[in-house]
């Protein structure tokens, strides 16, 4: 472990202590909301303490066997041999701990999402990929025991969709699905090719973070259009019958989001302005960061939904994403909704870059 890193963690040290006796006498800090964030700074530095200080204690464990290992006694030099290569084990592991608990956290990662796909080029069967896409995020969804609502859809003529728009909820949904969003492509021959020739076609998908509190992005709502109109597609002789389904236009940004699930107006018009709420979210934290984007852009891309991300290659049964150059020769599991071992992948270099941008080197020393 470097100097640098220990000093930054011995003062990460005085800093757990100092508030842990800011908190066991709590009566002295009468501003309820400064204990709270007190709590949270503590509870969130605290693994990290914990494992340095295991560390520490390792550490002098081992300058001890090294010692021992100069003795003249043969088998307790042998004894000491052993232990210190246990020792070096253990202080490895727990130094690339370390570093996995010093990356900052994605205060995004426990949120539920929006999922939109959108067929691209291709026509017919660009739309049939976007269902295909769609079902492989449903299915993944499924093992993760996450639910799916779908908020709107436009289905395609052959099969598909053209749009469909859902909302994922569950547990650490945003954490595992952020990196999705860009251009998928389908390499395969159509069922409408009477010739057998391999068609390239491609959707787009979007992944947003749904604002949990309402106050993050506020909208005022004489910049609004609110539309009303009739539900289409499946949900039974009610949902024909009644302006259920709910248009939002946002004027300033010309950003539109409907909803048609629910047969309730006043559902379908709360799940919109949820909707309205992650895409100016997303704009607003997209401005802000629009300068430091070369630096933002990691082994994982910049998550535009523009940049070309993977391709699904059905005649060579493979998969890859571009970002990270991985190919992996399973397409019908992924489609199928086995997306983790992707998934697991894009984390591990994304972590490995925020690790190099922390100063580590590919050691993580």
């Amino acid at each position: 472990m470097n100097t640098s890193l220990q000093t930054n963690l011995e003062q990460l040290i005085e800093r757990y202590d100092e508030l842990a006796a800011l908190l066991s006498d709590s009566g002295t800090i009468a501003d309820q909301n400064l204990f709270r964030s007190y709590a949270k700074e503590y509870a969130e530095i605290e693994a990290v303490v914990l494992a340095y200080r295991n560390w520490q204690q390792l550490t002098d464990e081992l300058a001890e066997a090294k010692q021992m290992m100069e003795d003249s006694d043969p088998e307790i030099s042998e004894m000491a041999g052993e232990e210190s290569a246990n020792l070096e084990s253990s202080i490895e592991e727990i130094e690339h701990n370390i570093q996995r608990l010093l990356i900052p956290s994605d205060p995004n990662d426990a949120r539920n999402i929006f999922l939109e796909v959108r067929a691209g080029t291709g026509g017919d069967e660009a739309a049939i990929f976007a269902g295909d896409l769609f079902r492989m995020y449903s299915r993944y969804a499924e093992t993760k025991k996450w639910s799916v609502e779908i908020l709107n859809e436009r289905l395609g003529e052959h099969g598909g969709y053209k749009e469909v728009i859902a909302r994922i909820i569950g547990k650490d949904v945003f954490a595992n699905l952020k990196f999705e969003s860009g251009a998928h492509r389908v390499q395969r021959v159509p069922q409408t090719e009477s010739q057998g020739r391999i068609h390239t076609s491609a959707c787009t998908v979007a992944v947003l973070s749904e604002v949990e509190d309402i106050d993050e992005i506020v909208v005022n709502k004489g910049d609004l259009r609110v539309d009303t109109y009739r539900a289409s597609g499946a949900g039974g002789q009610h949902v024909n019958k009644t302006d259920s389904a709910v248009r939002l236009t946002h004027i300033p940004t010309g950003i539109v989001v409907e909803c048609q699930d629910e047969r309730s107006q006043h559902k379908n018009k709360a799940r919109a302005m949820s909707l309205l709420q992650a895409k100016l979210l997303e704009q607003a934290q997209h401005e802000k960061n629009a300068e430091q984007a070369e630096t933002r852009r990691n082994l994982v891309g910049s998550g535009d939904r523009s940049e070309k991300i993977r391709t699904y290659n059905f005649p060579d049964g493979r998969v890859t994403d571009h970002r990270i150059n991985l190919t992996v020769h399973r397409l019908s599991q992924t489609i199928a909704g086995e997306l983790q071992p992707i998934i697991d992948q894009l984390i591990a270099e994304y972590q490995a870059d925020l690790l190099a941008s922390l100063g580590f080197d590919e050691n993580g020393n």
